[in-house]
């Protein structure tokens, strides 16, 4: 289940039109979110506020198995929609496996004038959190200096207080800086950190058309509208095989204080069409159009990942599709050149939802209106597929014999998570580690 401050910041995302998933960082997201997700360890309380759409306030607790918590501050520049724990879409709060959206430029915002001068400022995001009793704290801030151009500064101060240490012992500190330059087509992201005095650099490049609405529409409204017949070499093209797109991406890092580098290279491919469009950025005409099922897609949603890192060499394949609604499947295979060994990993989410007994409109032959129940057959319905949506099953397993299993879903107000995982191997301690997460906020 994502923290109040992730559900947040990819509000803010959102708001802000900047695309998080076309950073090199997330190139294997779809098959982590099945693969590697967090079982929660012990027993979590979170709790958060939200005063006014800028301003927002959470508050954690572990009760198992120490006693610890946490304060975290979030103060925004723009108003952001945050829903509460009740009404907040299921889906937006796990981290779970779709095909993302197609890259696309990100828009700068509208402008704003006041007696001929603009007012309008930047988007900037605060974040700030203090661990307790640790004395530990988390800053985050984050800016847009142009339409493509992102910068952000992270902050960690740790004065080293925990059982066994006591004063300064241990103490250590971090601010690493990000600049995000993204145009769609390429996303290159400059890092630096102070404490090893790391630099590096990640770039992703996406292969194709960039997402562009007027574009899309059009052509949709072209196929479907068309009756012109395709050549005969064009019908055998088509057939057979996934069809998507390709993106290919490379990061390089260097450390002058740690004397290393680092150096890796990945590329993956999506299906097209895209199974979730961005439909919040299209106007209501046109995303009718775009809102087709998944299920009605000639060939599954699937995404298929390739890292390699030559330094240390390791090869890493995964492939993650949904196989039907509310099923998706994924297998990694890790492999390193070097030392032989390997890993296979299988996982699974399955999504379950709350059976709904559709009512029967009653109708008489001598009702006067009886036009005001027929609907076209042509008609397309509404999507409401996630309104009743429960919550989520996901399981994990891997030749280590470590198997894990969680739930996530809503009961009432409250967003839980619960988990286990286990080691089949060890008969005298098979459970390793068993959790519970409750998250409740609201706001206004």
């Amino acid at each position: 289940m994502h923290p109040f401050a992730s559900y947040v910041l990819r509000s803010y995302y959102k708001n802000t039109g900047w695309n998080e998933d076309n950073l090199y960082a997330n190139l294997t997201r779809s098959s982590n979110a099945i693969l590697d997700f967090t079982v929660p360890r012990g027993l979590h309380f979170s709790i958060s506020k939200s005063p006014n759409p800028l301003f927002k306030t959470s508050y954690s607790m572990n009760a198992l198995p120490s006693l610890n918590g946490s304060v975290g501050y979030i103060f925004t520049s723009c108003d952001l929609d945050v829903k509460n724990s009740g009404d907040v879409r299921v889906k937006d709060m796990i981290d779970r496996f779709k095909v993302y959206d197609q890259p696309r430029r990100p828009e700068d915002k509208e402008e704003e004038w006041l007696a001929g001068e603009r007012v309008d400022t930047r988007d900037y995001l605060l974040y700030g959190r203090v661990y307790i009793p640790t004395g530990r704290l988390d800053a985050l801030y984050s800016t847009r200096l142009s339409p493509t151009v992102q910068a952000m500064v992270a902050a960690i101060s740790d004065p080293g207080y925990s059982a066994g240490r006591v004063g300064g012992n241990g103490a250590s500190s971090n601010v690493m800086l990000s600049l995000q330059h993204d145009t769609g087509k390429w996303c290159t992201e400059y890092t630096w950190s102070a404490e090893d005095g790391m630099w590096g650099i990640r770039t992703l490049h996406n292969f194709g058309k960039l997402w562009t609405p007027a574009v899309d529409v059009a052509e949709h409204s072209d196929k479907s509208t068309s009756t012109k017949p395709k050549r005969v070499d064009e019908e055998e093209a088509m057939e057979g095989g996934l069809k998507g797109r390709i993106s290919a991406g490379a990061e390089f890092y260097i450390s002058a204080k740690e004397k290393s580098a680092g150096v890796s290279a990945g590329l993956r491919f999506t299906t097209l069409p895209d199974a979730t469009p961005p439909s919040f950025q299209l106007p209501s005409s046109a995303s009718s159009p775009l809102s087709s099922s998944p299920s009605s897609y000639s060939q599954p949603p699937t995404t298929i990942t390739a890292l390699f890192n030559p330094m240390l060499g390791h090869i890493s394949g995964a492939y993650a599709a949904r196989v039907t609604r509310d099923l998706a499947l994924c297998s990694r295979f890790d492999f390193n050149i070097y030392s032989y060994e390997s890993e296979w990993t299988m996982g699974a989410e399955w999504w379950t939802r709350r059976s709904k007994t559709k009512p029967q409109p009653e109708s008489t032959p001598t009702d006067p209106t009886p036009h005001a129940l027929y609907v076209p057959a042509n008609f397309p319905e509404p999507r409401h597929d996630d309104d009743d949506i429960q919550g989520v099953v996901k399981a994990r397993a891997s030749t280590t014999t470590d198997v894990s299993l969680m739930w996530e879903g809503r009961i009432r107000n409250l967003l839980v998570s619960l988990g286990i995982v286990s080691n089949l191997s060890n008969r005298t301690k098979p459970i390793k580690a068993i959790g519970l997460e409750l998250s409740y906020f609201s706001s206004g």
